[in-house]
């Protein structure tokens, strides 16, 4: 059974076709990457599953039930927009929202008083949501989110606003509600953590899904077309016929091949060059060079 199935969705605002007849399919225990550009219509695809918006045509289920009110309490979601009350006390609002999912009032105090102990928010519980940062703020949303449980959660941009510490220690709690069966739909733009975490990604650009399936499935499809070199020096070699894009930083850079193009020629230009060379490693392109070559629009 999959926790999440759209089969031809499709929604229109006016004369705008936000999604165009995607079909997606999200199996239990698993973290789907729901990536794509800023205005892509993922969105908009979340809040149909949510039960936000209707869809003008298709098919949603989650957890095999047509989507409805029913299937709201099945997930947890936390929105990019930020949807706390902020003049309320943090402890009280994340009780408040834990019962409206269903959970006692003793229920949620017990678990509100866990959550907050885990993210290190034990000493702001009587404060109002209004005096934490942005990235305390976040925090108290992800627990709002996950306190009654659901199996499944839906989390857009659960990273913003949170520090490096924080950020691994979100990603970790999020790895291990996933070994505990329930099913993520992680919507961001880093792409570092969707490399990391997702097993599987469903790429939406202009309304359509232009790219889906097993992570790794998908990288090992392009093969090994870039060229990570670390080096000092001269910098010509990278402008070697067989090189089709180059992406500097710091210490060196990422140059992708074209089609047939021989790595170890480059190599062998960076030596004649005269640069010297600390690193020279063939890879698969990164998720964030498949996004950026999937939506570049000329």
């Amino acid at each position: 059974m999959d926790a999440i199935a759209l089969e031809g969705v499709t929604k229109a605002y006016d004369s705008v076709l936000a999604v165009n007849a995607v079909s997606m399919r999200v199996p239990q225990g698993a973290i789907r990457g729901l990536l794509g550009p800023n205005g892509a219509g993922k969105t908009t695809t979340i809040r149909m599953v949510m039960n936000i918006l209707v869809p003008d045509s298709g098919s949603i289920r989650v957890l095999d039930r047509p989507v409805s009110e029913h299937t709201r309490d099945s997930v947890g979601y936390l929105p990019e927009e930020r949807g706390l009350y902020p003049r309320m006390k943090v402890r009280d609002v994340i009780v408040f929202l834990g019962a409206l999912h269903g959970l006692s009032q003793a229920e949620a105090k017990k678990r509100a008083h866990e959550w907050l102990e885990r993210f290190e928010l034990g000493a702001w519980a009587e404060k109002k949501v209004v005096d934490l940062s942005k990235g305390m703020q976040q925090k108290v949303q992800f627990i709002s989110a996950v306190i009654h449980r659901p199996p499944v959660v839906i989390l857009d941009e659960p990273f913003s606003g949170l520090d490096p510490v924080n950020a691994t220690t979100l990603k970790d709690i999020m790895l291990e509600l996933r070994d505990q069966g329930s099913t993520i739909v992680l919507c961001t733009h880093r792409m570092e953590q969707v490399e990391k975490m997702c097993d599987s990604i469903c790429l939406i650009d202009h309304g359509n899904c232009v790219l889906e399936g097993e992570l790794r499935a998908i990288k090992q499809s392009y093969g090994k077309n870039t060229i990570h070199v670390e080096f000092t020096g001269p910098e010509s070699f990278l402008c070697h016929p067989a090189v089709a894009s180059v992406n500097r930083f710091g210490s060196g850079a990422e140059a992708k091949l074209k089609p047939g193009g021989d790595p170890q020629a480059v190599l062998k230009a960076a030596v004649e060059a005269g640069a010297q060379i600390s690193r020279f490693e063939l890879l698969e392109p990164s998720l964030n060079d498949i996004f950026i070559e999937r939506t570049a629009h000329a």
